[in-house]
């Protein structure tokens, strides 16, 4: 694995740096639908996907999901780091939607490079501002953004990611990624299915009018 591919701050580490992240990485395989951070408590480390996507969530006490953003192909996750970041107050959950190759840096030594390295600390910052902003997008979309809208945004991006029309999802999926209940996803696909914009099966969704969803979702 080259590692610096990883990191644009790569070349502005110590050789010693390097070294250490070189020599402590650890390497992860996991399945589809593996939880591979449980929330605060569980500090895995600063992880580096590989191969594979996840999907980064909040849970809430009642049982309540919400999507904040997703993780693809050489994509860093600092929340799943969060025992090492003072800033991060809320506990995040990540699983793996598809099967998943990571590599993990253990806290104790992303920590330790954290300390002793400027460029690190500020490299870490940055990407903590890039994720919060994701998040900042999220909320602004909750609350100012019709559940329509919302909902037909969110076919279009899964039909960009599965290179396909044919959703292979349920509609509780659907709503654990954007915060609804499942009896308001469905009532919402069975109007999209009156107006001709999708068709609903058994566990899956197909888009049949595109261009009549992009409008919707104002594309």
């Amino acid at each position: 694995m080259d590692i610096s591919s990883y990191f644009p701050i790569w070349n502005k580490l110590t050789p010693q740096q390097q070294e250490t992240i070189a020599q402590n990485l650890i390497r992860r395989q996991v399945s589809k639908g593996t939880v591979v951070h449980d929330g605060s408590a569980d500090c895995s480390g600063l992880m580096m996907v590989h191969s594979g996507q996840l999907r980064v969530y909040l849970l809430s006490d009642e049982g309540r999901e919400i999507t904040l953003y997703r993780l693809f192909d050489m994509d860093i996750c600092l929340f799943s780091a969060s025992c090492v970041m003072q800033s991060v107050q809320f506990d995040v959950m990540i699983e793996a939607e598809k099967d998943s190759e990571l590599w993990v840096i253990p806290p104790h030594i992303f920590q330790r490079l954290k300390n002793e390295s400027a460029v690190m600390a500020n490299y870490t910052n940055d990407l903590m501002a890039s994720r919060f902003s994701e998040v900042m997008w999220l909320m602004e979309q909750i609350m100012w953004k019709s559940f329509d809208k919302r909902l037909a945004a969110f076919l279009l991006e899964e039909a960009v990611l599965e290179e396909s029309n044919q959703l292979k999802m349920t509609h509780e999926t659907i709503g654990n990624h954007l915060g609804n209940p499942r009896e308001v996803v469905t009532r919402m696909l069975r109007y999209f299915q009156n107006e001709g914009m999708v068709n609903l099966s058994r566990g899956a969704v197909e888009i049949t009018d595109e261009k009549k969803l992009r409008a919707l979702a104002g594309e």
